[in-house]
């Protein structure tokens, strides 16, 4: 089944009309047993909250037993506020935390010389595709997967099935596929479908997960003005879903400038992002609009961590954002097996680096300015930063300050994608 659903405005589609769409996607269907597989707070933005509470009272109302798994990937598990906010009134015993290292079974291979064709030879090794032993577990009669579809560093777009192989997936398929990403370079695939790691991700849905009866209900959003605007729904068990929530999002979240940014401000919500892991996606999506010798500032006042995982962020403080030669060069030495043994993390250092393209700034309250920069980052005194820029009085886009300075500031990097339309 496929359903399309289009917001007739710039304010996009109404909770009302999204809720419309969700139970119609229920009907006919005799279900006892359900599994949702949410975003986690990560994505609070997606809208898929509100969806996966609708889903949820549906359900219950009709005598189902619901279970929810955010997709957590290698993130910490949601806490009780965290739920509270971003998914409502559903009890916090449904939730059930997914531990990437210790939860997931493998269900088969990405051979070798698949890899070496979709990566044009640079990568030589199979992939193991591992999955969350509930998305296996044959007692569920639907498996409902939301969640926003946006420009991506890894993949190119996000979700559909990144949300299975990434969000409740394994070391071996988490890791191997941002290593395949990094190798074969972010700039060349964000924005954009069928990239390897999407062909990665593809090739185990269709081989190994094609009779488990999984429903897609994906978002396309932005949010101006700091509120999330919901301009597509699509829900459906194909592909055709993702692809036509790829053609929407290219218009919504690709964001052209006209010359290369040389002053690039970015807020990162402290609710949301608390650790470099996440709130990079300040590197990650303006690296294409920023201009040679520019200067990015990510005014991050929750970040409090590098890494969302103890063992990531020791990597992290041990490796840092020294750029993607120096962490390829530390990748191939022997001695460094911890990095071998993760390369989700080495593929992250090498995304979270300007390669010295460009200075990048964190301005901070709750980590010390030593271990920014011991990471490789500028540092600055967030408190001290926004008294010059501050978040509450700049607009997104150009601003012009007191002193004449001109900057560009985004509210929220995790929303869309901006590039120089001269270097396009």
């Amino acid at each position: 089944m496929e359903k399309f659903y289009y917001g007739k405005t710039e304010a996009g589609l109404s909770k009302a009309e999204i809720k419309a769409a969700l139970l119609e996607s229920l009907e006919g269907k005799a279900l006892k047993k359900v599994l949702i597989i949410p975003p986690d707070f990560t994505r609070f933005h997606s809208n898929a909250g509100y969806i996966t509470n609708v889903y949820y009272h549906a359900l219950t109302d009709l005598g189902c037993t619901v279970d929810i798994l955010p997709a957590l990937g290698t993130h910490v598990p949601v806490t009780e506020e965290e739920a509270g906010l971003m998914f409502g009134d559903i009890p916090y015993d449904r939730f059930i935390p997914h531990n990437w290292r210790t939860d997931v079974m493998k269900i088969g291979e990405v051979p070798a010389e698949y890899l070496e064709e979709i990566t044009e030879g640079l990568w030589h090794d199979p992939v193991s595709v591992e999955i969350n032993k509930l998305v296996m577990d044959e007692s569920y009669d639907l498996i409902i997967s939301p969640g926003q579809v946006v420009p991506h560093e890894v993949i190119g777009m996000a979700n559909h099935s990144k949300n299975l192989f990434v969000g409740v997936g394994g070391s071996d398929m988490i890791n191997k596929s941002h290593m395949v990403g990094a190798v074969y370079g972010m700039e060349r695939m964000m924005g954009k479908d069928h990239t390897p790691v999407r062909k990665v991700f593809d090739y185990g849905l269709e081989h190994f997960l094609k009779d488990r009866p999984i429903l897609f209900v994906l978002t396309v959003c932005t949010a101006p003005a700091g509120e999330s605007l919901v301009h597509g729904l699509f829900i459906g068990d194909t592909r055709k879903v993702l692809e036509k929530a790829i053609e929407l999002s290219q218009e919504k979240n690709i964001d052209f400038v006209e010359t290369g940014i040389k002053k690039c401000v970015v807020y990162l919500d402290p609710g949301e992002f608390k650790s470099t892991w996440l709130g990079n996606k300040s590197v990650y999506r303006t690296r294409m609009a920023i201009a040679d010798g520019g200067e990015l500032l990510v005014l991050a006042p929750g970040v409090e961590r590098f890494g969302e995982d103890g063992k990531v962020d020791e990597l992290i403080r041990k490796y840092g954002y020294r750029g993607r030669l120096k962490t390829l060069e530390a990748f191939e030495q022997p001695e460094n097996q911890d990095l071998r043994d993760n390369m989700g993390a080495a593929a992250h250092l090498i995304h979270g680096s300007s390669d010295d393209r460009f200075t990048i700034t964190y301005a901070v309250k709750n980590i010390t300015k030593e271990e920014v920069e011991g990471v490789g980052f500028r540092a600055a005194d967030y408190d001290e930063v926004i008294k010059k820029y501050d978040p509450a009085k700049l607009q997104y886009g150009y601003n012009t300050l007191e002193d004449g300075e001109e900057i560009y500031y985004i509210p929220n990097p995790a929303l869309g994608l901006w590039i120089n339309k001269e270097k396009f």
